[in-house]
């Protein structure tokens, strides 16, 4: 089709706005805010990613990973942050695990999906799961470590790249 200056006309293709998100931090009371986001953002249209960095790498631990690592300095982060979906502490007021407790019965009242449940709500949805590549080498974690249907490890150009992009860029 031509217009009528007879120059092509393109075609008007509706490109989705992006959002990334920047998750640092393995604590119950982040990975709700993040996941919640990326799949409201996802559902809404967006096209998203989380890149997950840091002690945010612990939402992505399965939980059978067991201790991780090579060296004892690897192993012994792995065993003072376990991570998996079911194993986030809180931030704040975790005493021993019992805030944690308290927030997922609390979650379960009024029907706040886990994070285990946005997890693959995310997926479904389609939103891209990126570990970093850089941290998981740092921590000692193989992607056998890490939970299925995850995109390949990336890096933090990665990252920015996709974010100079972005309508939406947040660090959480």
């Amino acid at each position: 089709m031509t217009t009528s200056t007879g120059s092509p006309e393109k075609a008007s293709e509706q490109v989705p706005d992006k959002m990334v998100l920047i998750a640092a931090s393995g604590d119950l009371d982040k990975a709700w805010p993040v996941l919640i986001l990326a799949t409201t953002g996802a559902a809404y249209g967006m096209e998203v990613t989380v890149f997950f960095t840091f002690w945010g790498l612990g939402i992505l631990k399965r939980p059978d990973a067991g201790i991780t690592g090579e060296d004892w300095r690897q192993r012994m982060l792995s065993v003072f942050r376990r991570g998996s979906p079911q194993g986030l502490q809180l931030s704040t007021l975790n005493f021993g695990g019992l805030g944690a407790r308290m927030m997922r019965d609390l979650a379960d009242d009024h029907k706040v999906a886990s994070v285990q449940e946005l997890l693959e709500m995310a997926q479904q949805l389609g939103v891209k799961l990126w570990p970093c590549q850089m941290t998981m080498d740092l921590m000692g974690l193989a992607p056998g470590d890490l939970i299925d249907g995850l995109d390949e490890p990336a890096g933090a150009g990665s990252a920015i790249s996709l974010m100079k992009q972005a309508k939406i860029s947040l660090f959480i």
